[in-house]
C-alpha cells in the first residue's frame, strides 16, 4: 500500500465554505487544440466546491482509503519540523501546487529513499528539482492545460487593473468613502492603440494574445519557438527576435515563460530601463523572472507605470516583502490558476494520473514532465520543460 502526502493551502480564515456562490460551473471536455479535458474513471466531489485547500483535500480520501492507502494531508511545509519533513522520509508520492509549493529540494528528495511519483495539481513543477528527480528515480507529473485559460483570464483582468487605475479608483469610494473623480483618473488610460506584448507563446500566451485581439491593440510577441505564419496572421501579431527588442517596443508587457536558468532575473534595472518610460508589467509566470528591487525601484522612479501578477518568491513571501507596500502594483496571492473551475480540472486530473500509477498503467505523455520508467538506467539528464501556468 501507498503514503500519500497531500500539500495543500490552509482552508479560509472563516472556515471550510458551508455554501457556494454558484450551484454549478460549465462543463470542460476539451481543451483549444484538442486536448481531453482530465478523465478518470470517477470523482467524488462536487465539480465548484473549494478542493484546494486543507479540508476540500482534492476529493482524494475516500478514493485512496477505500483502496487501503494511507493520505496525510497538511499545509505545514516550512523548516525541519513541518509535517512536510517529518512526513516525507517514508513517502511513496507527494502531491502539491504552484500556489503552495512544496519545495522538493535536492536535500529533501536524498531524505525521501520510497518517493517514486511527484505530482503538481496545476501546472508549473519548478518547486521540484528536477535533476535530482531524475537522478532518484522520481515521476514528476502535472496536470498540463488544467488552469491555462485561468491565468490568461487573471492577466487580462490585470491589465486592465493597472492601465484603468481600478484599484485605487475602488479604494476611493470603498475604504475612503470618497467620491474623487479627478485622483481616480490621474492615472486612468484606454488599453485601446496600446502595443501589448507577450513574453511565451505556449497555451497561455497565445490564449492571452486571443484575448486581447478584440480590444484593438498592437499584439507583439517573443518566444524561441515561432508560431506558424498562419497563426500570426490570424492574430495580428508582430514576432521579436530577442526579449529586449519585444520590451523596447510596448507599452504592457506580460510574461508568460517558464522559469529557467536563462529567465531567471530577466527584468533587472537594465532591461527594465530599456521599456517605455510608464510601462506595465504583468507577471503570472513566477516571480524570479524579475528582480524584485528592481520593479520597486522602477515604480518609484516612474519608469514602470505600473506592475501586478500573483507569483511570488518565495511562496508565501514574508509579512516584509517590498512587493506588498510598493506604489502602483496590482499584486494578488498565487490565485490565477486556482479557481474554482480550475481546480475541479487540476483535481480530477490528479486522481486520473492516480488511478494510472496506482494500477500500473501508463500516465498521459502530456502530464509527464519526468517519466523515470523511459528514463531507467539510461543515465539521461533531460525533461520536458514545463510552462509557468500556476
Amino acid at each position: 500500500m501507498a503514503k500519500i502526502l497531500l500539500v495543500l493551502y490552509p482552508d479560509p480564515e472563516d472556515g471550510y465554505p458551508p455554501e457556494y456562490a454558484r450551484a454549478e460551473i460549465p462543463v470542460i471536455t476539451t481543451y483549444p487544440g484538442g486536448q481531453a479535458a482530465p478523465t478518470p474513471e470517477a470523482i467524488d466531489f462536487t465539480p465548484g466546491q473549494l478542493l484546494g485547500s486543507v479540508s476540500g483535500e482534492l476529493g482524494l480520501r475516500r478514493f485512496l482509503e477505500d483502496r487501503g492507502h494511507t493520505l496525510v494531508v497538511t499545509s505545514d511545509k516550512e523548516g525541519p519540523d513541518s509535517v512536510l519533513d517529518r512526513e516525507l522520509p517514508d513517502a511513496d508520492v507527494v502531491i502539491s501546487q504552484p500556489f503552495w509549493p512544496a519545495y522538493l529540494t535536492p536535500e529533501r528528495i536524498s531524505r525521501a529513499p520510497r518517493l517514486k511519483l511527484a505530482i503538481t495539481a496545476g501546472i508549473g513543477s519548478d518547486h521540484v528539482d528536477l535533476p535530482s528527480a531524475i537522478a532518484h528515480g522520481i515521476t514528476v507529473a502535472e496536470i498540463t492545460f488544467s488552469n491555462s485559460i485561468s491565468v490568461a483570464e487573471h492577466a487580462v483582468m490585470q491589465i486592465l487593473a493597472l492601465v484603468r487605475n481600478y484599484l485605487p479608483a475602488h479604494e476611493w469610494v470603498a475604504a475612503k468613502g470618497g467620491w474623487n473623480i479627478a485622483d481616480s483618473v490621474s492615472r486612468s488610460y484606454d488599453l485601446e492603440g496600446m502595443q501589448v506584448g507577450v513574453l511565451g507563446s505556449g497555451r497561455i500566451g497565445q490564449a492571452l494574445l486571443r484575448r486581447l485581439k478584440p480590444f484593438d491593440v498592437g499584439l507583439h510577441y517573443y518566444d524561441p519557438h515561432r508560431l506558424p505564419p498562419e497563426v500570426e496572421k490570424e492574430l495580428g501579431v508582430i514576432w521579436h527576435p530577442d526579449v529586449r527588442s519585444l520590451a523596447s517596443s510596448v507599452d504592457v508587457l506580460s510574461i508568460h515563460a517558464p522559469l529557467h536558468p536563462q529567465t531567471m532575473n530577466l527584468f533587472d534595472d537594465e532591461l527594465i530601463g530599456a521599456m517605455k518610460r510608464g510601462s506595465y508589467i504583468v507577471n503570472t509566470a513566477r516571480g524570479l523572472i524579475v528582480d524584485r528591487d528592481a520593479v520597486v525601484r522602477a515604480l518609484n522612479s516612474g519608469q514602470l507605470a505600473g506592475y501586478a501578477g500573483d507569483v511570488w518568491y518565495p511562496q508565501p513571501p514574508p509579512a516584509d516583502h517590498p512587493w506588498r507596500t510598493m506604489p502602483y502594483e496590482a499584486m494578488t496571492p498565487h490565485v490565477s490558476g486556482t479557481s474554482l473551475a480550475a481546480q475541479a480540472r487540476y483535481a480530477a486530473g490528479t486522481r486520473e494520473i492516480l488511478e494510472c500509477w496506482l494500477d500500473g498503467h501508463p500516465i498521459r505523455p502530456e502530464y509527464l514532465i519526468v517519466d523515470a520508467g523511459k528514463l531507467a538506467g539510461t543515465g539521461a539528464l533531460s525533461y520536458t520543460v514545463p510552462e509557468a501556468e500556476g
